[in-house]
Protein backbone atom coordinates (compact mmCIF):
# COMPACT_ATOMS: atom_id res chain seq x y z
CA UNK A 1 0.00 0.00 0.00
CA UNK A 2 1.39 3.31 -0.94
CA UNK A 3 0.23 6.77 0.92
CA UNK A 4 1.31 9.41 -1.26
CA UNK A 5 0.27 13.73 -1.70
CA UNK A 6 1.22 16.21 -4.30
CA UNK A 7 1.99 18.91 -2.31
CA UNK A 8 5.61 17.21 -0.68
CA UNK A 9 7.87 14.62 0.16
CA UNK A 10 11.28 14.46 1.83
CA UNK A 11 14.25 12.41 1.20
CA UNK A 12 17.42 11.95 3.19
CA UNK A 13 18.65 15.41 1.53
CA UNK A 14 16.42 17.41 0.22
CA UNK A 15 12.74 18.60 0.39
CA UNK A 16 10.38 18.85 -1.90
CA UNK A 17 6.97 21.36 -2.73
CA UNK A 18 5.13 20.85 -5.86
CA UNK A 19 8.24 19.49 -7.41
CA UNK A 20 10.18 22.16 -6.14
CA UNK A 21 13.87 21.94 -4.05
CA UNK A 22 12.60 24.16 -0.74
CA UNK A 23 16.11 24.78 0.37
CA UNK A 24 17.07 25.73 -3.10
CA UNK A 25 14.08 27.02 -5.71
CA UNK A 26 11.86 28.12 -2.57
CA UNK A 27 13.29 29.56 0.20
CA UNK A 28 14.15 33.36 -0.34
CA UNK A 29 12.28 33.70 -3.79
CA UNK A 30 9.15 33.54 -2.89
CA UNK A 31 6.75 34.95 -0.28
CA UNK A 32 3.89 33.59 2.01
CA UNK A 33 1.59 34.51 0.07
CA UNK A 34 3.19 33.07 -3.15
CA UNK A 35 3.69 29.96 -0.78
CA UNK A 36 -0.23 30.05 0.18
CA UNK A 37 -1.16 29.77 -3.24
CA UNK A 38 1.77 27.76 -4.85
CA UNK A 39 1.25 24.48 -2.00
CA UNK A 40 -2.62 24.38 -2.31
CA UNK A 41 -2.99 24.82 -5.84
CA UNK A 42 1.03 23.97 -7.56
CA UNK A 43 0.68 27.66 -9.22
CA UNK A 44 2.24 30.99 -7.79
CA UNK A 45 -0.30 34.15 -7.96
CA UNK A 46 0.10 36.75 -9.95
CA UNK A 47 0.44 40.48 -8.90
CA UNK A 48 -2.71 41.07 -8.54
CA UNK A 49 -4.22 37.98 -6.70
CA UNK A 50 -0.89 38.74 -4.73
CA UNK A 51 -1.71 42.06 -3.22
CA UNK A 52 -5.58 41.12 -3.07
CA UNK A 53 -4.98 38.51 -0.88
CA UNK A 54 -2.74 40.28 0.78
CA UNK A 55 -5.27 43.05 1.92
CA UNK A 56 -7.97 40.37 2.96
CA UNK A 57 -5.79 38.41 5.56
CA UNK A 58 -4.58 41.66 7.10
CA UNK A 59 -8.21 42.35 7.03
CA UNK A 60 -9.02 39.04 8.97
CA UNK A 61 -5.83 39.41 11.45
CA UNK A 62 -7.54 41.33 14.50
CA UNK A 63 -10.65 43.38 15.40
CA UNK A 64 -9.94 43.37 19.09
CA UNK A 65 -11.00 41.67 21.93
CA UNK A 66 -13.48 39.17 19.85
CA UNK A 67 -15.06 35.65 20.91
CA UNK A 68 -11.88 33.87 18.90
CA UNK A 69 -9.37 36.82 21.28
CA UNK A 70 -10.74 36.03 24.57
CA UNK A 71 -11.20 31.95 23.86
CA UNK A 72 -7.24 31.93 23.32
CA UNK A 73 -6.55 34.35 26.08
CA UNK A 74 -8.65 32.23 28.63
CA UNK A 75 -6.97 28.87 27.61
CA UNK A 76 -3.35 30.38 27.91
CA UNK A 77 -4.34 30.91 31.12
CA UNK A 78 -5.77 27.60 32.14
CA UNK A 79 -2.32 26.14 30.09
CA UNK A 80 0.31 28.23 29.83
CA UNK A 81 2.60 26.33 28.53
CA UNK A 82 0.05 25.81 25.23
CA UNK A 83 1.03 28.42 23.15
CA UNK A 84 -0.11 26.55 20.54
CA UNK A 85 -3.42 24.96 22.39
CA UNK A 86 -4.52 28.73 23.03
CA UNK A 87 -3.99 29.65 19.24
CA UNK A 88 -6.36 26.14 18.39
CA UNK A 89 -8.97 26.90 20.74
CA UNK A 90 -9.54 30.56 19.17
CA UNK A 91 -9.45 29.43 15.65
CA UNK A 92 -12.31 26.71 17.07
CA UNK A 93 -14.73 29.89 16.91
CA UNK A 94 -14.13 30.66 13.59
CA UNK A 95 -18.15 29.18 12.78
CA UNK A 96 -20.73 30.69 10.92
CA UNK A 97 -21.07 33.16 13.15
CA UNK A 98 -17.52 34.84 13.73
CA UNK A 99 -14.95 34.95 11.44
CA UNK A 100 -16.61 32.14 9.11
CA UNK A 101 -19.06 34.51 7.73
CA UNK A 102 -16.83 35.33 5.26
CA UNK A 103 -17.09 31.80 3.65
CA UNK A 104 -21.01 32.85 4.20
CA UNK A 105 -20.56 35.51 2.02
CA UNK A 106 -18.72 34.46 -0.79
CA UNK A 107 -21.41 31.09 -0.78
CA UNK A 108 -23.94 34.19 -0.75
CA UNK A 109 -22.42 36.55 -4.03
CA UNK A 110 -21.68 32.78 -6.07
CA UNK A 111 -25.14 31.04 -5.04
CA UNK A 112 -27.94 33.86 -5.46
CA UNK A 113 -26.42 36.20 -7.86
CA UNK A 114 -28.40 34.32 -10.73
CA UNK A 115 -28.34 35.22 -14.28
CA UNK A 116 -26.62 38.93 -13.82
CA UNK A 117 -23.71 39.49 -16.19
CA UNK A 118 -21.50 42.15 -16.58
CA UNK A 119 -23.31 43.63 -19.49
CA UNK A 120 -26.54 43.88 -17.23
CA UNK A 121 -27.22 47.65 -16.04
CA UNK A 122 -27.69 48.82 -12.65
CA UNK A 123 -31.46 48.37 -12.94
CA UNK A 124 -31.21 44.48 -13.17
CA UNK A 125 -28.70 44.25 -10.25
CA UNK A 126 -31.20 46.14 -8.31
CA UNK A 127 -34.57 44.24 -9.26
CA UNK A 128 -32.74 40.88 -8.65
CA UNK A 129 -31.33 42.00 -5.56
CA UNK A 130 -34.87 42.94 -4.19
CA UNK A 131 -36.25 39.74 -5.31
CA UNK A 132 -32.97 38.29 -2.95
CA UNK A 133 -33.90 40.53 -0.04
CA UNK A 134 -37.53 39.95 -0.19
CA UNK A 135 -37.11 35.94 -0.21
CA UNK A 136 -34.64 35.94 2.81
CA UNK A 137 -37.10 38.21 4.79
CA UNK A 138 -39.51 35.84 3.98
CA UNK A 139 -37.86 32.72 4.98
CA UNK A 140 -36.29 34.42 8.45
CA UNK A 141 -33.10 33.82 6.64
CA UNK A 142 -29.84 36.43 7.61
CA UNK A 143 -28.69 38.04 4.73
CA UNK A 144 -24.67 36.92 4.98
CA UNK A 145 -22.57 39.47 4.45
CA UNK A 146 -24.70 43.14 5.30
CA UNK A 147 -25.13 44.61 8.88
CA UNK A 148 -22.34 45.45 11.82
CA UNK A 149 -23.16 45.34 15.66
CA UNK A 150 -20.42 48.33 16.03
CA UNK A 151 -20.31 49.74 12.80
CA UNK A 152 -23.47 50.66 12.65
CA UNK A 153 -23.05 53.54 9.74
CA UNK A 154 -20.58 51.58 7.57
CA UNK A 155 -17.84 49.64 8.14
CA UNK A 156 -14.51 51.05 7.41
CA UNK A 157 -12.67 48.45 5.96
CA UNK A 158 -15.40 48.04 3.07
CA UNK A 159 -14.42 50.92 1.14
CA UNK A 160 -10.80 49.98 1.00
CA UNK A 161 -11.15 46.68 0.22
CA UNK A 162 -13.35 47.99 -2.75
CA UNK A 163 -10.63 50.34 -3.73
CA UNK A 164 -8.11 47.77 -3.89
CA UNK A 165 -10.25 44.91 -5.46
CA UNK A 166 -11.13 48.04 -8.25
CA UNK A 167 -7.04 48.27 -8.53
CA UNK A 168 -6.58 45.22 -8.65
CA UNK A 169 -9.73 43.76 -10.98
CA UNK A 170 -11.74 42.07 -8.86
CA UNK A 171 -14.82 44.86 -8.64
CA UNK A 172 -16.87 42.83 -10.47
CA UNK A 173 -20.23 41.25 -11.05
CA UNK A 174 -20.34 39.78 -7.21
CA UNK A 175 -19.37 43.61 -5.23
CA UNK A 176 -22.00 44.80 -8.23
CA UNK A 177 -24.69 42.53 -6.96
CA UNK A 178 -23.54 42.62 -3.11
CA UNK A 179 -24.03 46.30 -3.36
CA UNK A 180 -27.17 46.03 -4.80
CA UNK A 181 -28.78 44.14 -2.22
CA UNK A 182 -27.39 46.86 0.25
CA UNK A 183 -29.80 49.29 -1.23
CA UNK A 184 -32.50 46.62 -1.73
CA UNK A 185 -31.83 45.34 2.23
CA UNK A 186 -32.05 49.34 3.31
CA UNK A 187 -34.92 49.33 1.46
CA UNK A 188 -36.64 46.53 2.80
CA UNK A 189 -36.25 46.78 6.40
CA UNK A 190 -36.12 50.77 6.08
CA UNK A 191 -32.97 51.40 7.84
CA UNK A 192 -29.27 50.54 6.54
CA UNK A 193 -27.65 47.64 6.86
CA UNK A 194 -24.00 48.20 5.63
CA UNK A 195 -22.01 45.65 3.84
CA UNK A 196 -19.45 44.54 6.29
CA UNK A 197 -15.90 43.09 5.86
CA UNK A 198 -17.44 39.59 5.44
CA UNK A 199 -19.47 40.80 2.71
CA UNK A 200 -16.80 42.83 1.29
CA UNK A 201 -14.09 40.03 1.44
CA UNK A 202 -17.25 37.31 -0.08
CA UNK A 203 -17.81 39.80 -3.28
CA UNK A 204 -13.87 40.10 -3.53
CA UNK A 205 -13.11 36.37 -3.49
CA UNK A 206 -15.74 35.56 -5.96
CA UNK A 207 -15.22 38.03 -8.65
CA UNK A 208 -11.18 36.27 -7.76
CA UNK A 209 -12.79 33.38 -9.10
CA UNK A 210 -12.29 31.59 -6.31
CA UNK A 211 -14.35 29.03 -4.34
CA UNK A 212 -15.98 30.37 -0.95
CA UNK A 213 -13.55 28.11 1.17
CA UNK A 214 -11.04 30.17 0.21
CA UNK A 215 -12.51 33.00 2.27
CA UNK A 216 -12.47 30.91 5.20
CA UNK A 217 -8.84 29.81 4.85
CA UNK A 218 -7.73 33.55 4.43
CA UNK A 219 -9.48 34.59 7.91
CA UNK A 220 -8.41 31.58 9.61
CA UNK A 221 -4.66 32.54 8.30
CA UNK A 222 -4.83 36.18 8.85
CA UNK A 223 -6.47 35.04 13.03
CA UNK A 224 -3.77 33.08 13.54
CA UNK A 225 -1.53 36.10 13.56
CA UNK A 226 -3.77 38.43 15.42
CA UNK A 227 -4.26 35.06 17.75
CA UNK A 228 -0.71 35.47 18.26
CA UNK A 229 -0.70 38.94 18.99
CA UNK A 230 -3.03 38.57 21.80
CA UNK A 231 -1.32 35.87 23.07
CA UNK A 232 2.28 37.86 23.60
CA UNK A 233 0.39 40.68 24.96
CA UNK A 234 -1.04 38.04 27.46
CA UNK A 235 2.39 37.57 28.94
CA UNK A 236 3.26 42.03 29.70
CA UNK A 237 -0.83 42.65 30.05
CA UNK A 238 -3.02 39.36 31.29
CA UNK A 239 -6.40 40.25 30.41
CA UNK A 240 -7.29 36.41 30.80
CA UNK A 241 -7.41 36.53 34.84
CA UNK A 242 -9.22 39.96 34.63
CA UNK A 243 -11.94 38.41 32.62
CA UNK A 244 -12.21 35.18 34.98
CA UNK A 245 -12.57 37.79 37.81
CA UNK A 246 -15.33 39.66 36.34
CA UNK A 247 -17.38 36.64 36.01
CA UNK A 248 -16.56 35.48 39.69
CA UNK A 249 -17.29 38.87 41.05
CA UNK A 250 -21.05 38.84 39.26
CA UNK A 251 -21.27 35.43 40.89
CA UNK A 252 -20.26 36.69 44.04
CA UNK A 253 -23.28 39.42 43.50
CA UNK A 254 -25.76 37.26 42.33
CA UNK A 255 -24.89 34.74 45.95
CA UNK A 256 -25.20 37.95 47.38
CA UNK A 257 -28.67 38.85 45.96
CA UNK A 258 -29.50 35.33 47.40
CA UNK A 259 -29.81 34.10 43.85
CA UNK A 260 -27.11 31.52 44.10
CA UNK A 261 -27.30 27.70 43.44
CA UNK A 262 -26.22 26.43 47.37
CA UNK A 263 -25.54 23.33 45.50
CA UNK A 264 -22.55 24.27 43.56
CA UNK A 265 -19.98 24.52 46.62
CA UNK A 266 -16.80 26.35 46.10
CA UNK A 267 -16.84 28.42 43.25
CA UNK A 268 -13.02 29.76 42.55
CA UNK A 269 -11.30 26.84 41.31
CA UNK A 270 -7.51 26.51 42.22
Amino acid sequence: MTVKTKIGFTTRDRIFVRGRDLADDVLGKMDFIDMIYFTATGTEPDARTRAMTNAIIVTATDHGLTPSAIAARMTILGAPESLQGAVAAGLLGAGNHFLGTMQNAAAFTRDEIGGLTDNDDEAAYAAHAREVVRTFRAARRVLPGIGHPIHVAGDPRTPVLRRIAGENGFDGRHWRFMAAVESAAREEYGRLLPINAAGAVGATVSDMGLSPIWARAFALIGRSAGLLAHLMEELDNPQGQKIWDMILEQDDSAECAGIADPARGDRKEQ
